[in-house]
């Protein structure tokens, strides 16, 4: 990856935590946030679609979708470390071969990857310095569903985003939290032909849900 904020990622989100996430993912399903979207991508679609997962995690969209709303997956994801727990899981759920795990940059390797009647972004817009070229990429690849969840835009939020900011730079790790502002992130998305179907607030994220 070109992305040094990406690299920087694989240091954040290392072995140590995509195991702890995935046990707690095992133990106690999806995060509040992410159980809010799987719900409105189960009202807004039907069975059997595809799915791309940007920024997956261990995986959890795809594990609960899979074998009701989609068929396949592609996964693609910054770190080595979540991949690897997503595909563990998989492979226990008995999925693992109807997902493509992919490594890299979103924005780099769109146009190598097909689109998707579903695309996902669970708490990712915040991981990415360029919105834009984020959502411009992402959006093209949703052909019915793009659903994400990111900050709420509160000064709240900004001020621990820079305080987060502020530890990452001590450890001189080019990661950086974002909280972007959510008029751009909706303007944006709408630009690319996409309309509202469902926003919820949930602590300090907002959960949305756009069709076509």
């Amino acid at each position: 990856m070109s992305c040094p904020h990406c690299q920087g990622a694989e240091k954040v989100f290392d072995v140590s935590t995509a195991r702890g996430d995935l046990e707690d993912y095992r133990q106690n399903g999806p995060a509040k946030t992410t159980q809010l979207l799987l719900d409105a991508i189960r009202r807004a679609t039907k069975n059997g679609l595809t799915l791309i997962d940007i920024g997956g995690g261990v995986g959890a969209i795809q594990h609960e979708l899979m074998g009701s709303a989609v068929e396949s997956a592609v996964h693609v994801d910054a770190s080595t470390a979540y991949l690897g727990a997503s595909q563990e899981e998989a492979g226990k759920r008995g999925h693992r071969e109807r997902v493509n795990y992919i490594h890299g940059n979103f924005v780099e390797l769109a146009p190598e990857i097909e689109e998707a009647d579903i695309v996902t972004l669970d708490r990712v817009l915040c991981c990415y310095p360029d919105m834009p070229a984020l959502v411009n990429a992402s959006t093209s690849h949703a052909r019915q569903v793009y659903a994400i969840v990111y900050p709420r835009d509160t000064w709240w939020m900004r001020l621990g985003g820079r305080a987060m900011n502020l530890w990452f730079w001590v450890r001189r790790n080019p990661f950086r939290f974002f909280v972007h502002p959510a008029s751009a992130v909706d303007k944006a998305i709408r630009a690319n032909g996409l309309t509202p179907r469902y926003h919820q607030n949930s602590g300090m994220w907002q959960v949305a849900v756009y069709g076509r």
